[in-house]
């Protein structure tokens, strides 16, 4: 099931996708783009949610599996990167701030390996699962089709994303180097 589950979350981020990028003008508040924009945080808020869920039951069950090992984590970016890089085709995110998180992001991911060949396992800090919930916290408040101070309340939930993001990632690597 974990592995259903993460391959759902893969199969389903073009939906989402399309989704999101057909909500330009969705500020008018109605039409099909303010439907899609809704339907774009559901599709948002429950793929994410199929991560937690499935590394749950791998954990639960004790089915974690090769296929989870390599998928999950390139489920999980794939869909936090496809976000912000629609957010920025949108004009509502900064691309700095998704090219500083996916800099973090692909690096982390490639330390990682790298250590793996070297038979080192790096697992998830409680920061790097922080990270996460605020990443996903701040892009479902981007997603939101409500405009005025909820832009601010994504903008504060993106800077506290942004500085966990660089603080643990810097965190895995003076860690590492102390092993």
């Amino acid at each position: 099931m974990p592995n259903v589950l993460t391959t759902i979350r893969i199969v389903f981020i073009p939906v989402f996708l399309w989704l999101i990028l057909t909500t330009e003008g969705w500020r008018d508040g109605f039409g099909a783009s303010y439907t899609h924009r809704w339907w774009a945080l559901v599709a948002f808020c429950l793929l994410m949610l199929t991560d937690q869920l499935d590394g749950f039951l791998a954990r639960k069950y004790s089915v974690i599996t090769d296929f989870g090992k390599l998928a999950d984590p390139i489920a999980d970016k794939a869909l936090m990167i496809a976000a912000l890089l629609s957010l920025n085709l949108l004009g509502e995110l900064w691309w700095w701030v998704t090219a500083i998180i996916v800099i973090r992001e692909l690096g982390i991911t490639l330390w990682r390996m790298v250590l793996a060949r070297r038979g080192l396992v790096v697992p998830a800090s409680k920061g790097g699962k922080l990270k996460t919930v605020l990443q996903t916290a701040a892009v479902a408040w981007y997603i939101l089709p409500i405009a005025g101070v909820v832009t601010w309340i994504a903008h504060l939930f993106m800077a506290a994303a942004l500085l966990v993001t660089v603080v643990t990632g810097v965190q895995y690597i003076v860690d590492s180097k102390k092993q």
